[in-house]
């Protein structure tokens, strides 16, 4: 092995005999190659033989889901045991990631990755492995309230999202097209694009903008259990699950007994409300509208936020009325405040002039406001979409307050940061028809920033042209960078 001074350290990696000698001599082939001194053997190698083998073993579990719709798995632990799997499931994980009780870190637990991992592979195959209580925080919501988040530790962190990997092998196959939260290669724009070409190509009227009043917090346990053994027989990985559900949060230093409910922030914790759902809502509104509706009706689901959209108002207001009840059967209940039926589509604007002035009514989904709107070319019906204007004024507000703390840091530090804010917000809210709320949300950073390097001395001022060339530097331009949903979806089916 030759060192970074051109000398061998010894060390050789041997190569294989070769099968015959013709050509070469079996010394020459048995000579091997010199490595650069403090180098090892490169581990992604390893990691990709690994990741290769663990892809092929889902590939088959996943055929077997879609060709047997009835079909109980019974082995399968021996896919999350195994540490390619495992390994697999730290490297999807967030490096910078808050820590859970036990104050792991992700960069910390690299430093002897593979004894760990062989460590927890022994434990889950033994089931001595213990799910550890979760770390329960509180963030502010929209409208004032507090929505808890949980924060796992890391090692159930790993295992969660290895069994996340294995389970979506046989889910994958089973949920329906009109479910896209938290799924593999589906977007928040993919179900923003569903709905608005739904109600663009189908004869839609009527529009049910629900939301299920904390899903999250009273999910009950027993039915979800219930739901995951119609597919998962392997009894070790139900008692995984019930781990998780049973191991409670740690909340101001207390520990607490969980009922009901999965804690945000967890791995598995969309993977298991997404299976809820689709035994409780998705299957049934499938079946209801095959069976019960004349007219026209689309659905798009995003975890538990979801709109349904109806030809006739008759059957918009019996399916809200049979949804209630059935989503009481099940625990579950209606948000009545956000829960709502409203006209929306292209005869609401016509009707609501000959009932009453006023436009008609709108409705948020995905951070967007829905409105009914024409074409300024030809004067068609079309749905407007723009930020809904409570989640721009909060992200100001944020950006704003975020800045003050950053008031001494160099400028092109500030720069770097307000890049990649003003890039995340236009990359999810440049859609067209919104241009108008991009542009302003990246002139009041603008402004924002200029008012902060303002405070910061007061001999030397900050015109607005000097500041403009700072804009014009840092900040990303205001573009659309998303497709007509019609264009997009057309070229994606």
């Amino acid at each position: 092995m030759m060192n970074g001074q051109g000398k061998s350290d010894g060390r050789v990696v041997p190569a294989k005999s070769p099968n015959k000698a013709g050509l070469h001599t079996v010394a020459e082939g048995m000579e091997g190659s010199l490595l650069a001194k403090g180098n090892s053997p490169p581990q992604n190698i390893h990691r990709s033989q690994g990741r290769e083998r663990m892809q092929s073993a889902l590939g088959r579990v996943r055929q077997r889901a879609l060709k047997d719709k009835k079909l109980k798995f019974t082995n399968l632990m021996h896919h999350i045991t195994a540490t390619d799997t495992l390994r697999e499931a730290y490297d999807s994980l967030k490096r910078d990631a808050a820590a859970g009780m036990d104050g792991q870190t992700w960069r910390h637990y690299e430093e002897n990755l593979e004894e760990h991992l062989q460590d927890l592979s022994g434990r889950l195959k033994r089931g001595a492995y213990r799910a550890k209580p979760v770390r329960r925080t509180s963030i502010p919501k929209a409208d004032g309230r507090q929505r808890p988040l949980g924060v796992p530790v890391l090692e159930d962190k790993i295992v969660q999202y290895a069994a996340v990997l294995v389970l979506n092998a046989i889910y994958e196959t089973e949920f329906l097209s009109f479910s896209y939260g938290y799924r593999p290669g589906r977007s928040q724009h993919n179900c923003l694009d569903a709905l608005y070409v739904g109600m663009l190509t189908k004869k839609v009227n009527w529009i049910i903008d629900a939301d299920i009043r904390g899903f999250f917090d009273t999910l009950d346990h027993g039915w979800l259990v219930k739901f995951i053994e119609h597919r998962i027989g392997d009894p070790r990985v139900v008692r995984l699950i019930r781990k998780w559900l049973r191991a409670g949060v740690i909340e101001q230093g207390r520990w607490q007994a969980v009922d009901e409910g999965t804690p945000q922030g967890g791995g598995v914790s969309p993977l298991l409300s997404n299976v809820f759902l689709h035994y409780v809502f998705d299957l049934w509104i499938h079946h209801w509208r095959k069976t019960q509706t004349q007219g026209d009706v689309i659905v798009v689901r995003w975890a538990d936020d979801f709109v349904i959209g109806f030809q006739n108002k008759t059957e918009a207001e019996q399916c809200l009325a049979e949804l209630k009840k059935r989503f009481e059967k099940f625990g579950l209940a209606l948000h009545p405040e956000k829960t709502r039926l409203l006209e929306f589509g292209p005869f609401a604007i016509d009707n609501r002039k000959r009932r009453n002035p006023g436009r008609p009514e709108t409705f948020d989904f995905l951070g967007f406001t829905h409105i009914c709107g024409k074409k300024r070319s030809n004067g068609m019906y079309t749905v407007i979409r723009k930020t809904v204007q409570k989640r721009l004024s909060r992200k100001l507000q944020e950006v704003k307050a975020e800045l003050r703390k950053r008031m001494h840091a160099p400028v092109p530090d500030q720069g770097k940061w307000l890049r990649s804010v003003v890039g995340g917000f236009i990359r999810y809210h440049g859609v067209p028809t919104n241009s108008a709320a991009i542009q302003r949300f990246r002139f009041q950073i603008g402004r924002s920033w200029h008012f902060t390097l303002r405070r910061r001395s007061e001999r030397k001022r900050l015109n607005w042209e000097r500041m403009s060339r700072l804009i014009a530097r840092w900040l990303p331009p205001a573009d659309i960078c998303h497709p007509y949903p019609l264009r997009r979806m057309g070229v994606i089916t």
